[in-house]
C-alpha cells in the first residue's frame, strides 16, 4: 500500500469549506466514541449505523460524503479496538482508554465523494460543503495507477496549507544486489548509530540546531495579545517551524534507513522502549530529536522493499558484556570506552554493543523459518507519518 501526497491550490473560500467538513468528521468521530461509553456491546457497525442517524439529526453532517462519514466513525473504532487489544494483551500500565479530540487535522473519503480530472493533475469534491476543484502540486504522477487502485483520499492541514493523500492499492519492490554483508547497529546519541564493523553516523540533532529560533518565535507568540490577528500569525510562524524540523527528522530517518538496508542482506537492531527511555528528564528531548522509533519503522519497511533480513533483539546487557570473551564489564552511561580485565579488549563502547547487537541477532537466526523481515505496509511518500500511524 503506497500513499502518495499532493498539496493543494484553490481559494480561501475551498479552504473555508475544508476546514468545516474537517471538524464535521471530528464531530461524527466523537459521537461515535461517546455512543461507545453510554451504550454496552457496541460494535464496528454499530457505529456505522450511527452516522446515518447523524445525518438526519443534524444538517451540517448531512453535508459530508455518507463513506466520510463512515470514515470517520472507523477511526473511533480504531482507538477502541486498541483499546480492547491492549486490555486482552494484559498490557502494564496504561491500556489507551479512547480520548474525545478538540481540534481535528483531516477529513477522510472513500471511494465516492471525489473525482480526479483526466489528467489527474485536478481533484473535485463532491459532497455538500462544495469544495470543488483544487489543484493538485506535486512531484508524483498520478497516472501510472488506475482509479480503482486508489482506495482512500484524504485532506490534510498542515501549517503551511492543505495536503491531499491517495492510499494506492499497489505493492512496492526492488531489486537487491545480495552481497551476504551482516552489520549490527548500536542506536545512540554520541553518534546516531555505531554499526559492527565500526562505522559510525552523525547524529544531526535536528532539533537542538533550531532551538534558538523556535525559543524566539516562542517568545514572540507568547507576548501577543490572546484572540489577536498579531498572535495567529505569530503561531502560525511557530507551526511553520516545528513542521520544517519534523520534515528534516523524517528526511534523515528515511535515506539512512534506505542506504543501511539497500548496502546490507542482514541488519540487526536493538528493540528499545523509547516510550519508557524517555521517562529519563536529563535525556527526554535528546531521545526523542534522535527518532530511533521512525528510524527503525523504515528499517522494518525497506527490509521489505528490498526482500532482506531485519531482526529487532532485545537490547539488555549489550553494553556491559564483552564482544569478544563474553565477561560482563559494568560501566557508567558516561563512560564512552570499553575495557575488558578479563581479555584485554579496548574498544568504544558503542562498537563493541553493535558487535554483541549482530551476535545475539546471528544466534535468533537458527532454526528461524518466518518471514525474511517485519515492517510497515504502508508508505508515505511526501507526508510525516505512514498511513497507519496516522489514520487516528
Amino acid at each position: 500500500m503506497l500513499v502518495l501526497e499532493a498539496k493543494l491550490k484553490g481559494k480561501q473560500n475551498q479552504y473555508n469549506s475544508i476546514d468545516e467538513a474537517i471538524r464535521t468528521a471530528l464531530f461524527i468521530r466523537n459521537k461515535a466514541l461517546r455512543h461507545w461509553i453510554d451504550h454496552k456491546d457496541v460494535g464496528k457497525n454499530d457505529l456505522q449505523k450511527l452516522c446515518a442517524v447523524l445525518a438526519k439529526e443534524f444538517d451540517f453532517a448531512d453535508k459530508l460524503n455518507s463513506m466520510a462519514r463512515q470514515a470517520s466513525a472507523d477511526r473511533a473504532w480504531l482507538a477502541i479496538k486498541r483499546f480492547y487489544d491492549n486490555c486482552k494483551a494484559k498490557k502494564p500500565l496504561k491500556k489507551g482508554f479512547p480520548r474525545f479530540k478538540k481540534r481535528g487535522h483531516s477529513v477522510e473519503y472513500k471511494t465516492s465523494g471525489w473525482q480526479l480530472s483526466n489528467d489527474r493533475k485536478y481533484i473535485s469534491f463532491s459532497d455538500g460543503f462544495n469544495i470543488g476543484r483544487l489543484k493538485l502540486v506535486g512531484t508524483r504522477n498520478l497516472s501510472f495507477y488506475s482509479i480503482q487502485q486508489i482506495k482512500r483520499v484524504r485532506i490534510l492541514k498542515r501549517a503551511d496549507g492543505y495536503y491531499c493523500q491517495f492510499c494506492v492499492d499497489v505493492e512496492r519492490t526492488l531489486t537487491h544486489q545480495h552481497n551476504g554483508k551482516q552489520v549490527g547497529i548500536d542506536l545512540g546519541l554520541e553518534f546516531f548509530y555505531t554499526d559492527s564493523d565500526g562505522k559510525i553516523v552523525e547524529n544531526p540533532r535536528l532539533l537542538r540546531k533550531s532551538e534558538k529560533s523556535l525559543k524566539r518565535k516562542q517568545r514572540l507568540a507568547s507576548k501577543c495579545k490572546k484572540s489577536s490577528s498579531n498572535r495567529a500569525h505569530a503561531v502560525k510562524k511557530l507551526a511553520k517551524k516545528h513542521l520544517k524540523v519534523s520534515r528534516q527528522r523524517k528526511d534523515f530517518a528515511v535515506k539512512t534507513a534506505r542506504t543501511l538496508v539497500q548496502s546490507n542482506d542482514l541488519v540487526v537492531y536493538e528493540d528499545l522502549q523509547v516510550k519508557n527511555l524517555v521517562k529519563n528528564h536529563h535525556l527526554a528531548k535528546s531521545i526523542s530529536d534522535a527518532s530511533w522509533s521512525l528510524f527503525t519503522d523504515w528499517v522494518d519497511y525497506y527490509a521489505k522493499v528490498f526482500d532482506t533480513w531485519v531482526i529487532a533483539v532485545a537490547p539488555h546487557y549489550t553494553s556491559q558484556d564483552c564482544s569478544v570473551c563474553g565477561t560482563r564489564v559494568k560501566k557508567s552511561l558516561s563512560t564512552r570506552t570499553h575495557k575488558c580485565h578479563s581479555c584485554g579488549t579496548v574498544m568504544h563502547r558503542d562498537h563493541n554493543a553493535a558487535i554483541m547487537i549482530l551476535n545475539k541477532g546471528l544466534k535468533s537466526t537458527v532454526g528461524r523459518t518466518e518471514s525474511k523481515a517485519c515492517g510497515q505496509n504502508d508508505l508515505c511518500l511526501s507526508g510525516e507519518t505512514p498511513l497507519s500511524k496516522s489514520a487516528e
